[in-house]
């Protein structure tokens, strides 16, 4: 899940308190009751043995849904990060492990879980939108196939909270986020026996730049390497996606994504026009909006030209000398009578509010029925899996945006300085089998797919066969389109494959 359309700016996002903090011993951090306050309604970890049908066979997994303590240097527990995790019974040695998170700031693991990854997924019904109506169903496509899951919520989302309500705001920077989360799964890898298990992670949207500040606070305080990532229509480069409705370069990375969702709603969609949009965007769109504004015939054969691809009217294109950020949502259907969504360009809902010009309302996508994500997995967490408790489970957290510093702990930062581009040259470079695919949505306009192919275009020559972007048909949760949930999945189960073999490791009953 994840940014520009949430309060200011959600990327479907979290450290600990200023100072280190430590894991308290299993038997103690898991045999204290609540501890008072919110945390009391935490109930034990439950775990239930479950079977999974799929590609013709029949796998035995464990599920766990629990939480790990996090601890002060004063030896008081500060935290609870819940999580849900599923393990193959009898599994191979080397079996590998996968962390996973979504992004947000401020957003649960709820929609991975039950949208991509997990033994069972919400079934949007026929036209997939049916949030109202949608239904539990047992998922083909489970990565569980081929990589045991841990699915971590982050500090004030999903049922995971700080112990007191005025240190929560000490875990929304960038570093604590990354700090507490790398101290979960160090603390699951303990506890549970995985320290031979090659290691991944996956994270969506922001999750996709957490991903990777979370492998380097694992390296340099947990001591713990990661494989590979796995990273789902990720934050890369600021810069590129907060940059200003005035920025030609993201101006042009952003076209094709434009120009995807319209061959989409005419039913048109080719890799070959993309492909022509995308060459168009750089080779002509990008220097005339680099330049003073067009006029006279030249001006209208290129407003003409992107109106043409973008299905915007060309009157709204000339007004804004081309640059289409801000109107594109209120103009994608020409007549005004729809708005289309941030999160999949071609998706077209009523607009609720014809009559204004500046956008109102929520979106479509984020907004609509895929918040159906959030009682969904509270159901399956306490029917399925065991796990009681009359705590709130928070899908997606406004407060946690609003509060999200992009710098240090005493720096708020800038979001459009934020980036990840150097700490992923670092990690191809200190590590020979360290691996990144990223898939994206072509419809996408929260992180279009051209900026992170730009980015990664732009990587040393020498990473290009340890790094891959792959594109699906979709936004940016491509993974409600059933056809490009398992094109992804496939892909992934490949990009799994190619890692090295692991050290032995015992066999798990």
């Amino acid at each position: 899940m994840s940014f520009r359309q949430m309060v200011p700016g959600l990327i479907l996002a979290f450290s600990l308190i200023s100072t280190p903090a430590f894991a308290a011993p299993p038997e103690q951090a898991r045999g204290e009751p609540g501890g008072g306050g919110v945390l009391s309604l935490l109930p034990p970890d439950a775990v239930s043995d479950h079977v999974l049908d799929a590609d013709g066979k029949s796998m035995a997994y464990m599920a766990t849904a629990g939480t790990l303590d996090l601890f002060g240097q004063d030896g008081q527990r500060s935290a609870a990060i819940f999580y849900t995790a599923y393990v193959a019974k009898n599994r191979d040695a080397g079996r590998p492990i996968t962390f996973v998170f979504n992004g947000g700031p401020g957003a649960a693991s709820a929609f991975l879980n039950l949208g991509l990854v997990g033994p069972r997924i919400l079934d949007f019904g026929p036209d997939g939108r049916d949030g109202a109506n949608a239904k539990l169903v047992d998922n083909p496509q489970s990565w569980l196939n081929f990589t045991d899951l841990v699915l971590i919520d982050p500090i004030g989302t999903g049922w995971s909270r700080a112990v007191k309500p005025d240190d929560q705001n000490e875990f929304y920077t960038v570093e604590s986020d990354a700090e507490s989360l790398a101290k979960a799964i160090a603390l699951y890898v303990a506890h549970n026996g995985r320290a031979a298990s090659p290691k991944y992670i996956l994270g969506e949207s922001y999750g996709g730049f957490r991903s990777v500040k979370v492998a380097n606070s694992l390296r340099e305080d947990q001591g713990i390497l990661i494989s590979g990532i796995v990273m789902l229509s990720p934050l890369l480069e600021g810069r590129l996606v907060f940059g200003g409705g005035d920025d030609a370069l993201s101006a042009a990375l952003e076209l094709p994504s434009l120009a995807a969702a319209q061959l989409e709603r005419q039913n048109a969609f080719s890799d070959k026009a993309v492909q022509d949009a995308q060459a168009f965007a750089l080779n002509e769109y990008l220097p005339v909006l680099a330049g003073p504004p067009p006029s006279g015939d030249a001006g209208r054969a290129l407003y003409g030209r992107v109106a043409k691809l973008t299905g915007i009217p060309e009157d709204v294109v000339a007004k804004n000398q081309g640059f289409l950020g801000s109107v594109y949502r209120k103009h994608s259907d020409g007549d005004g009578a729809e708005v289309a969504s941030a999160y999949d360009a071609s998706f077209l809902a009523p607009d609720p509010y014809p009559q204004s010009d500046a956008e109102h309302g929520g979106d479509p996508i984020l907004d609509g029925f895929v918040r159906a994500y959030g009682g969904a997995f509270s159901s399956y967490a306490r029917d399925e899996l065991g796990f009681h408790t009359d705590m709130t489970y928070t899908l997606l957290s406004t407060s946690v945006n609003r509060q999200w510093k992009w710098g240090g702990r005493n720096d708020g930062g800038s979001r459009l300085s934020a980036g990840v581009t150097d700490d992923l040259k670092e990690l191809l470079s200190l590590s020979s089998s360290f691996r990144l695919m990223v898939g994206q949505g072509y419809s996408d306009l929260v992180i279009p797919f051209g900026v992170n192919k730009y980015v990664l275009d732009h990587m040393p020559s020498a990473f290009a066969d340890r790094v891959a972007l792959k594109l699906y048909r979709g936004g940016h949760m491509f993974y409600t389109r059933p056809t490009s949930r398992e094109q992804f999945t496939t892909d992934a189960k490949a990009f799994f494959a190619t890692q090295p073999p692991a050290a032995p490791a015992v066999k798990s009953n």
